[in-house]
């Protein structure tokens, strides 16, 4: 990733945060004040958690008249997504192979007896 998973990660983790990439990715590009109407936050906190995610990078804005309108930045989405596919593969591979030595241990235990 271009930036750090920790801070995406950390973004994501706080579920009202979560809740607006969930929206942004169902509706598309979305004002504020129609992000904030989505939550029983207020817009303030709204405001805050729209910052936090585009500090992370994982959401841009763009200013049309008096309207901030949010999108997701796919490309850093999809390196989220990237990232956590190389761990998956990672943990697959790994918890394939204890799969394996648990059956051949299983199968020495079964025909030692």
């Amino acid at each position: 990733m271009s930036r750090s998973p920790t801070i995406a990660f950390a973004a994501l983790a706080d579920p009202t945060r979560l809740g607006i990439v969930d929206l942004l990715a169902r509706r598309g590009e979305l004002p504020a004040g129609d992000i904030s109407t989505a939550f029983t936050s207020s817009a303030s906190a709204i405001s805050q958690h729209l910052k936090v995610l585009r500090e992370a990078g994982l959401v841009s804005v763009t200013r049309r008249a008096q309207q901030r309108i949010y999108r997701l930045d796919t490309v850093a989405m999809a390196e989220v997504e990237g990232w956590l596919s190389d761990r998956a593969r990672q943990w697959n591979g790994r918890l394939d192979a204890m799969a394996a030595y648990i059956e051949k241990t299983r199968q020495e235990t079964h025909d030692g007896e």
